[in-house]
Formats: structure tokens, sequence, C-alpha cells
């Protein structure tokens, strides 16, 4: 008897503990629910959410460091250095990334470096000002289409400062009251219902990288109303974009960035693609998110855990990055193995520059030696495609990481299209008696001129000479930011 009460006793108990134990959870989730930060919803200053996420703010202004590193890195550098890309003031010549183009430093800098970068001119329009600013999704709400062809220098910029615009920051990619992950591009959205894709439905995974592809993707500005465009209908891979710019935004009015300064060919600039070339790489096929990588869980305080805020290279964190899932791994070969990686990538890179480099001089000798129009725009083509297969490799941040069989497929597809441009231009320079010896080593003068040259912004200057005259005055385009 005794034991049955005991047991009937302890049955009580639990039923009890459960139902209280039930009611507690669901009051406390009830209570999540509805607890909110106080702050507006319209709220972009990084500095108000200082105080509520004191760890997660510090953790953000670490990105104010800035390290050298053998590939990108984040220091203010140029990419015309010696041991970057220096011939990019030819490859760009006639382009606003063939005055000033720089290693991207940390997210905090946005708005310092996209405001004095010389790239932005009196034409540059709101656009240009997209992924740099939290003001941004509040100035599109007010302006509607007006925001992405407004002046940047006299509208836009402006406008932003005087809402007390804050860098890449905290209301990007959370909601101010709740804090929940959420999309503040509306370009993203849009890009993403071409493919069927709707990002409402997003589960917590799949937005840990969404709010990283609001920005960090490929684009241009449209042909209409200079709105920034993602060239995502077709699909992510290099080619699938590029078939959307040789179809689609031609048919809607978009043929090109700029003509070229050297062999007057109308020319794509690729953006920072790392979201389309994550995702078709490994460890995007396999479901790992962006944050995983570039914001592992750290220890601060020496208990809390929270997501890290510096979004840095997985290199300098590879305890809490890579050990997530490669823990079973050396992580010092895993590393090793990295840089091999990205070395025989950027190899293979610089050729694919110096291939297509040539093309552009090739095609300029055809134009002055009058070889007919059929054949320099066939060539011109071939320049296009080869110039945009290396770039949307080049312009993407890890160094051909995040891809590595996807960034080596386009290169070689970079080296194919320019050196068809270039058996097309020898065959009718021979014909027309142009010495190809001679050829090549005036290009190989005018390189060296380039690089010679200590002060960046004339260094394109040296690219066009007597033997390659500009075939054409620069066309203002407006240049992509």
């Amino acid at each position: 008897m005794k034991r049955f009460r005991l047991g009937a006793y302890l049955m009580l108990m639990a039923v009890i503990l459960i139902i209280t134990g039930c009611s507690s959870s669901n009051e406390q989730t009830a209570g999540a629910k509805a607890k909110t930060t106080g702050l507006s919803k319209n709220e972009i200053s990084n500095e108000a959410f200082k105080d509520m996420f004191p760890l997660q703010y510090n953790s953000y202004l670490k990105n104010e460091k800035m390290e050298d590193t053998k590939y990108s890195g984040s220091v203010k550098r140029s990419k015309y250095d010696a041991d970057k890309e220096p011939y990019l003031p030819i490859l760009f010549n006639g382009y606003g990334f063939a005055t000033e183009y720089n290693e991207d430093r940390g997210h905090v800098y946005a708005l310092e470096d996209i405001k004095n970068v010389a790239r932005i001119t009196d034409k540059s329009v709101g656009s240009c000002y997209t992924c740099k600013s939290t003001a941004v999704p509040q100035m599109i709400e007010e302006m509607g289409d007006d925001y992405w062809g407004g002046n940047f220098k006299t509208e836009i910029y402006p406008k932003g400062e005087a809402m007390g615009h804050s860098p890449i920051g905290c209301s990007d990619c959370h909601d101010p009251q709740t804090m929940d992950l959420r999309i503040t591009r509306p370009s993203f959205v849009k890009g993403m219902e071409a493919q069927g894709i709707d990002v409402s439905k997003a589960t917590k995974n799949e937005m840990r990288s969404y709010v990283c592809a609001q920005c960090h993707v490929e684009y241009h500005f449209a042909a209409s109303n200079s709105e920034v465009t993602f060239p995502w209908d077709n699909g992510f891979k290099p080619e699938e974009m590029y078939e959307f710019y040789e179809t689609t935004a031609k048919e809607n009015g978009f043929e090109k960035d700029w003509v070229h300064n050297i062999s007057g060919t109308p020319m794509l600039k690729a953006q920072h693609p790392d979201f389309e070339t994550f995702m078709e790489g490994t460890h995007g096929k396999a479901g790992v998110s962006c944050s995983d990588c570039h914001m592992p869980y750290e220890r601060v305080d020496g208990k809390r855990k929270i997501s890290s805020h510096w979004w840095t290279s997985p290199l300098k964190t590879m305890d809490t990055s890579c050990g997530q899932c490669h823990g079973d791994r050396d992580l010092d070969k895993l590393k090793d193995r990295v840089m091999e990686i990205q070395d025989t990538h950027m190899e293979q890179l610089h050729v694919a520059e110096d291939v297509s480099l040539s093309a552009h001089y090739y095609v300029n000798k055809m134009i002055t030696s009058k070889v007919s129009s059929e054949k320099i725009k066939a060539a011109q083509e071939h320049v296009r495609k080869g110039q945009w297969f290396w770039d949307i490799v080049a312009a993407e941040s890890s160094a051909g990481f995040h891809n590595p069989q996807g960034s080596m497929d386009s290169l070689a597809i970079s080296l194919e299209e320019s050196n068809k441009a270039i058996m097309i231009a020898t065959e009718e320079l021979v014909k027309k008696g142009v010495n190809i010896d001679k050829l090549k080593e005036d290009i190989e003068k005018a390189k060296k001129a380039v690089t010679s040259e200590t002060d960046n912004k004339k260094k394109k200057d040296h690219a066009i000479n007597g033997e390659f005259p500009a075939q054409q005055p620069v066309v203002p385009a407006t240049p992509k930011k």
C-alpha cells in the first residue's frame, strides 16, 4: 500500500511539474515573442544597439582592424600594386575602375570609402550608395524609383547624412524591434523571385546567407532607372549570368557598363559575386551558410557564446569556423590546402588577365589597320566574353576558395575566348602586312609604361600611345558601386 501511495504521489508530482513546466514554458515563449528592443522600426544608427547588445557591438568594432594578407586583406591598398593586379588600369581603360580600385576594407569604412573613391563623380547615381548605408531601405521607401537615379553627391549622400546614417550594420540585417533577421534590399528579393524563390519563406539557415547576399553579389544598373538589378534569371553560374546580359539585359536596354578605350569593345564590369560563387561550390551545395564560416560562435567575457560580428576571413578564426565541421582534421594542414587552392587560382587568374590585355591591343591594331568591321566585331565579342569570365572570378572575394573548380572553369573559358580574339586579329593583321612580333613588343612597352608610373591615377594614361591610339573619346558610363 505504501509503495502504491508513493508511486501515486510521484506520478501526481510528475503531472504537476509537467503542467507547471509547460505553463512556465508557454509564458516564457509568449514573453519572448512579445519582447522588443523598444527601438523604432526605422532606427538606422548602429550606436543605438550598443547598450542592449554590447558584446555583439564590440565584436562588430573588430571590423575597424586593418590587416594585410597575401590575397585581399583589409588594408586600403590599391589593386594596381605589383603584388596584386598591376594591369587593371589597362584592362578597365576608359572606366572609373582604371582610375582608382582598392582592396576592400572592413564594413565600418563603407561610407568613408565610397564617398572618397575617385570613381564617384558628379554624375554618379544613388545606386552606388545602396550597399554602403543603413539609410537605404528607408530612403527607397520614401523616394521610390527616384532613389536609384538620384545624384549621389548632391542628393543621396547628403540625405543619408541628414538621416543619421551608419555604415553597413545592425539594421541592414536585423529588425530593430525584434532583432529577427530580415531582407532590406528589394533588388535581392526581385533577383530571387526571378528564380522562383520566395524569400519570405526562407528558413533560418537560408537567412544566415541571404542577409549577406543582399550585397555580396553581381549586379548592374537598369537602363531605364539605374535600379540595382541582379542577373539571376538563368542561374548563378558565370555562363548563366553572361547569357542573361546577352539576352534579357539587352532586350531591356542594358548593353554595357562602358566602351573600352583601347579595343572599342562594349564591356561588362563584374562585381563581387561571393554569394553566387559560394552557392555553386562544395560548401554552398552542402547547405553551409555564409555565417557558419564568417560569423562563427565565439566565447566572450569568459562564458557567453555569441555569433561573431567580425566579418573576416575564416583563416583568422579557424578553430571556431573551420573547426566546427573539420575538427577531426589538422587545421594547419587544412590552412595549407586553402592557400594551395588560392595560389593556383591567382596564378591562373594573372595568366587570363594577361591574355585578355593582349586581345584588347590586337583589336586596337585591327581598327587602326582598317580591318573589316565584321571581323573587328567578331573579335570584340570574344574580347568582351574573355574579360567577363576572368573578371567574375577576380571580383569575387575568396581568391578561388568559394568554388575552386567553378572558378578554374571560368578562367579556362576566359583564356579560350581571348585567344579566339587574338587568332582572328592575327589572321587579319598578317593580311595587312602588320609585323606581329613588333606588335607584341609594343604591347610589352605599353604594359611597362603603365606599371612604371608611380601615380596610380595616371597609370591608365600610359595604356594609350602613338602605336595604340584611343578609338573614341572616353564615354562616361555610370559606374557601379
